[in-house]
This record gives C-alpha cells, sequence and structure tokens, in this order.
C-alpha cells in the first residue's frame, strides 16, 4: 500500500530518492552498482511507475546516478581527484620530465586518448592572446580510473613550436612545458580563469555525463621569460569529478 504523507512530509519520490542517496553516500551502494528499478520500486512502495521513475530522476539530475540504456540505473559515485592548481605547475615537476597529471591522480590511473593534433587559423581571441594568426592545436580526452573525466586543447603560437615534439603525440618526459624550454621558452608564469557552465551536447557525449550535470570550464595562458604568451589552454572539466584547490599567502 502507498504511504500517505504526514503533512509537511516530503511527497513518496522525494523520500524513496533521499534512501537510495543515503545508500549510495555511505558506501552501501557503490560506484557501478545498480539501483533498484521501477519495476522493485514500485513494488516495495506501492507506487505507481511514474512515482519511481520520478525517484531515480532525483539522483540521476543530482550526478549521482546514470542510466544505461535497456539495463537500468546505476551508481556514479567517483572518488573526486584533487586538482592543486599550483603544485601541479611547479616547475621541478615537469623540468624533471614528470607528468602533470601525475600530481592530480597520486597513483590512480590515467590515460590519454581521443589525441588530435593539427595546425589551424587562430581565433580571434587566441589571437589576442598569443599573439599568432596560425596555431597548433593539441585536443585531448583524460579519463582517471577508466573514466572519462576532463577534455583539454592547448594552442601554441605555430611559428614558435614548428617541427618540435608539441607538434607530435608523443611529446616525451616532462611533456609540453619541458619541450617549451628545449625552445627556450620554458614557462614562468601561469594565468587560470575558472567557470562553470552546461556541457555542450559533443562534450557531454565524450565525457559520458548524465543529464543535469555542469562543467567546470579552466582556461590557462603560460607565459615564459618577459611575459612572451606560450600557450593557451582550456579545459572542460566533469564538475562531479574533482575538486580544485588553491592556496594562497596571507
Amino acid at each position: 500500500m502507498q504511504e500517505t504523507p504526514e503533512p509537511h512530509e516530503p511527497p513518496i519520490y522525494r523520500r524513496i530518492a533521499d534512501r537510495l542517496r543515503t545508500a549510495i553516500l555511505s558506501g552501501s551502494l557503490r560506484d557501478g552498482d545498480r539501483l533498484p528499478g521501477e519495476n522493485a520500486l514500485m513494488a516495495e512502495y506501492g507506487i505507481a511507475r511514474a512515482t519511481a521513475r520520478q525517484a531515480l530522476a532525483v539522483l540521476i539530475n543530482e550526478g549521482l546516478a546514470v542510466p544505461k540504456r535497456g539495463s537500468g540505473v546505476y551508481v556514479r559515485q567517483f572518488n573526486p581527484i584533487r586538482r592543486h592548481g599550483s603544485r601541479r605547475l611547479a616547475r621541478e615537476r615537469w623540468a624533471q620530465g614528470r607528468a602533470i597529471w601525475d600530481s592530480d591522480t597520486r597513483g590512480r590511473p590515467y590515460t590519454v586518448d581521443e589525441v588530435r593534433i593539427s595546425r589551424e587559423p587562430a581565433q580571434a581571441d587566441m589571437t589576442g592572446v598569443l599573439g599568432a594568426s596560425e596555431v597548433w592545436v593539441r585536443r585531448r580526452r583524460y579519463s582517471v580510473d577508466g573514466r572519462p573525466v576532463q577534455l583539454a586543447a592547448s594552442f601554441f603560437p605555430a611559428d614558435l613550436v614548428e617541427g618540435s615534439a608539441i607538434t607530435r603525440p608523443d611529446t616525451g618526459p616532462g611533456g609540453v612545458y619541458a619541450r617549451l624550454g628545449d625552445l627556450g621558452y620554458a614557462p614562468a608564469t601561469f594565468t587560470e580563469e575558472v567557470r562553470a557552465r552546461m556541457p555542450l551536447p559533443d562534450e557531454a557525449a565524450m565525457i559520458g555525463l548524465p543529464a543535469g550535470t555542469p562543467v567546470i570550464v579552466i582556461r590557462r595562458t603560460a607565459y615564459a621569460g618577459g611575459g612572451v604568451p606560450v600557450e593557451l589552454n582550456e579545459m572542460v572539466l566533469d564538475s562531479a569529478a574533482y575538486v580544485l584547490q588553491y592556496d594562497f599567502d596571507a
């Protein structure tokens, strides 16, 4: 029999969602576990299918669950990546041939795929930042623990990096910043801008975002000595997969 809510008590679909959320956050339901389906919720709570669907939709819209067509709704609880804004970009890291992402993942397995490299005309806003009419672009997708978490596109003044490893898939130890150092343009300072928005359709598809999940957009500019801009990097992060940490002196 369907429960009758007390005065001022949330509707039944909200209470079901609350119970499932508690089970997820407590660890009783783990990442990848299948949530009770509509039929199971209908039988347990004596509710209509539309009510069961509403309860699951709450968790999907919160980013705690993701539907898989023809299979069900599954927990999407991810151990967030702690992205330390300054520590990951420290010169001592990339100058010694270490990857920036090692700082983010701290031993967790990560992969880089969907790597595309091309020489293109610079867009108007990039021309203003980089002072170049053409750029070399490195686009890639990052996955941690087998889950896509970030898209990134790095833009470099074409004449500056032409013929270097930056224009090839494998940039070698230390990545692009070490190669910029080889060219005599090692980054000396960085500027990052952070904002949030809803993802574009292709971004949501590439990262595998459930409906209603926003993204964090970080735009970083790297400057060599003398304030020479050498890279513009635009990153799109799954907001549910990240904690952004910045340290400041008082």
